[in-house]
């Protein structure tokens, strides 16, 4: 075989030899990495519980903002062909929480607005008004006195109004007391077996009662970034009456963090309340989410 042709095959044998070395030394690197940063995720994970296991105060506050606009021009199909509508919803909570070995206090607080404009004839250069959709204001604060680890005596005071229309016409307020169980960091769960349910406001076809206050609340991150947060609320009366003072609302939020805090948030809820409505009512924003 002529000598240059062997010589040839030996380079490209040992260049061959020499990248397949070098790969899997790259790989074993990479596997090296991996498990180096797989300890530091687990040490951050086990800091930060203790962190959150430590008695003080822990406060935040997070929130939605959604947009939408839409015009159509001689759009045939529609039922007005010319048309420029534009809603604004906004949804903003804030909590304060304190928890030491033998007590604890949870605050929580948040608001609901939304507007919605609808110009149905653009020839009259009269531009529509918005109108407001949505008024929610919603205050609690339960303080409980640990019995043992996760069972503790409690009183709640709960406050359910609209802010900026109709101000306490209807208000619903909550006082009660009775037992909270939290099974988890991140659940709380009230049962006051006592309460008093008073329904402010013009209409006298609604008085007070007394009867049982349900609350539960759960916050969890469901995978890194995205985090869910679900309230239920209930109130049932000892005594029945037409209208009924029985209610509940469930709302729940998904957050899904992409940069400092700033991501994208759902918000939605249900709630029946004859006191307010004899139908079921519902709500739901989607938007720019931001959160502390």
């Amino acid at each position: 075989m002529n000598l240059k042709l062997l010589i040839a095959l030996g380079f490209l044998m040992g260049l061959f030899s020499a990248q397949a070395q070098t790969l899997e030394e790259l790989q074993a690197t990479k596997a090296e990495k991996k498990a180096a940063l797989s300890t530091l995720q687990s040490e951050l994970a086990a800091i930060n519980a203790q962190i959150e296991a430590l008695p003080g105060w822990d406060v935040g506050t997070f929130g939605t903002l959604g947009f939408t606009l839409s015009s159509f021009d001689n759009w045939i199909k529609g039922a007005n062909p010319n048309a420029v509508s534009s809603s604004i919803a906004a949804s903003l909570n804030a909590f304060a929480n304190y928890d030491n070995d033998k007590l604890f206090w949870r605050n929580s607080g948040g608001v609901n607005f939304g507007w919605q404009k609808l110009d149905t004839d653009l020839e009259d250069n009269v531009d529509a008004e918005y109108e407001q959709v949505a008024d929610i204001l919603k205050i609690s604060s339960l303080f409980g006195y640990k019995i043992n680890p996760k069972i503790a005596g409690s009183a709640l005071l709960d406050y359910n109004t609209s802010l900026l229309s109709n101000f306490n016409n209807p208000g619903i307020l909550d006082m009660g007391i009775g037992f909270t169980w939290t099974p988890l960091k991140n659940m709380v769960v009230v049962v006051h077996p006592l309460n008093l349910h008073i329904v402010l406001g013009d209409d006298p076809t609604f008085g007070d009662a007394l009867g049982t206050k349900f609350f539960v609340d759960y916050r969890k991150e469901l995978v890194t970034g995205l985090t869910w947060k679900s309230n239920l609320t209930s109130f049932l009366p000892y005594s029945s009456s037409e209208p009924s003072l029985a209610e509940w609302t469930w709302t729940n939020g998904f957050g899904f963090n992409l940069w400092k805090g700033i991501g994208v948030g759902i918000e939605f809820g249900l709630r029946k309340a004859e006191v307010e409505s004899p139908k079921a009512q519902n709500f739901w924003v989607i938007g720019i989410s931001y959160a502390i």
